[in-house]
């Protein structure tokens, strides 16, 4: 099962772009800063959300925004234009809440 629940606030403003197609959907990536318990540290954690998720953070999210999300973990991997793999993780948003 891969299943994540993060609650933390918005590093900056949510960047939101439309796939290209007949019908745009919207997609929204921002980083969630995610207090550790008993710590003094925070982890920042890719995300990345889709269409009435997306528009509903370049609505009502802003940077500083305290949030609850529900997601899942993915990872990936691209080469970059030197021929580098880069390899990538993140959360895919499936709720998004007020905390």
């Amino acid at each position: 099962m891969n299943n994540i629940i993060l609650s933390g606030r918005l590093t900056r403003e949510p960047i939101i772009t439309y796939s290209q197609g007949e019908e745009p959907i919207a997609i929204a990536r921002f980083t969630l800063a995610v207090d550790r318990i008993g710590d003094d540290k925070a982890d920042f954690i890719s995300c990345t959300a889709f269409k009435t998720k997306a528009e509903f953070l370049q609505k009502y999210c802003h940077k500083g925004t305290k949030i609850l999300v529900k997601g899942r973990w993915q990872t990936g991997e691209y080469t970059n234009k030197d021929g580098v793999k880069i390899y990538t993780n993140e959360c895919i948003i499936e709720s998004i809440e007020f905390a």
